[in-house]
């Protein structure tokens, strides 16, 4: 929403008074968890962070798993919350 005010106060206005922006809030909210789960699932199974990992090498697992987490949201971001 804060996006919406500031960057696209147009978009933002005619959802606020048709009554939709709530609704396409938590659309847009919806898309991107699902994305974002999405994503990490398929990065971390193809980078190879196994549940093996995580019981051989916690940190390693955490650290790749954190690199992961941040590369997915700043894709999210741009996709899906930043248009």
């Amino acid at each position: 929403m804060r996006y919406l005010k500031e960057y696209k106060q147009l978009v933002y206005l005619n959802l606020l008074t048709s009554g939709r922006l709530n609704e396409y809030l938590s659309s847009v909210d919806e898309q991107a968890e699902d994305m974002f789960f999405r994503l990490v699932k398929e990065y971390a199974d193809s980078q190879g962070v196994t549940e093996q990992l995580k019981a051989e090498n916690q940190l390693l697992w955490v650290q790749k798993m954190n690199n992961i987490r941040v590369c997915v949201r700043e894709i999210v971001n741009s996709e899906m919350i930043y248009i």
